[in-house]
């Protein structure tokens, strides 16, 4: 079987896809738009997917605006993500991806808007969406039909024309690499945390929740506070 990478280099769609099935539990229509988007920032940027050297330098960053299906087919097609500390996610709402060189600062931003895209969509399509996923209120039979719909719709994506989206060359504030911090063990529940996120308490090192600090969370909607509870 065709490595990513090669995939990716040979730009066959169809097979990046199918990968990103596999991560991401089912085709859908932003996922394959993560995909299409990715190629045609890497295309213009000149860049392949990230291969060892590249994740562990962190060479190639990919900075997202949502936390969606569209950000997983981003971090397959590119090979930037969350782990590797190649992937930065910006909680602004919007279907887009930007993706930079670390040695020049150049990037290009590959933006989607899902009203222009709305045409590739057969009729019955969103009225199933808002029954099934949205109000989460479908039969059986609406369900299936939804999932066929979807991944119809999701290899249109992928051939999507450049003319579709909204494609921008820019320069990036440089971004810090990822840190290397010690741990420490916190004084209540035992476990090791990273230095980075202790508090403090008569001289003792105490982990965030242990601590009673609120912290913050990525959930469905976005960045969030979660209140103190406790161990």
């Amino acid at each position: 079987m065709l490595t990513l990478n090669r995939l990716v280099e040979e730009r066959n769609a169809v097979k990046i896809l199918e990968y990103a099935r596999e991560f991401h539990g089912h085709v859908c229509p932003y996922l394959a738009l993560g995909v299409r988007a990715s190629l045609i920032a890497m295309e213009e940027l000149g860049v392949g997917r990230l291969d060892h050297s590249g994740s562990v330098d962190e060479s190639v960053l990919a900075i997202v605006e949502v936390n969606s299906c569209f950000t997983d087919g981003v971090q397959v097609t590119t090979g930037c993500t969350l782990g590797n500390n190649s992937l930065i996610y910006l909680d602004l709402g919007k279907t887009a991806l930007t993706l930079v060189k670390r040695s020049t600062w150049e990037g290009v931003r590959v933006y989607a808007d899902a009203e222009k895209l709305r045409k590739y969509y057969p009729p019955d399509a969103m009225e199933l969406f808002r029954k099934v996923v949205k109000e989460r209120k479908g039969t059986e039979e609406e369900r299936r039909r939804l999932w066929e719909l979807w991944e119809d719709i999701a290899y249109t994506m992928l051939n999507l024309p450049k003319e579709e989206f909204k494609i921008e060359r820019l320069k990036v504030a440089p971004i810090e690499q990822a840190p290397i911090v010690e741990s420490v063990r916190c004084a209540k529940c035992g476990e090791l945390v990273m230095e980075t996120r202790t508090v403090y308490i008569n001289d003792k090192p105490f982990c965030l929740r242990c601590a009673g600090e609120i912290y913050r969370a990525v959930v469905g909607r976005g960045i969030v506070d979660v209140p103190p509870r406790g161990c």
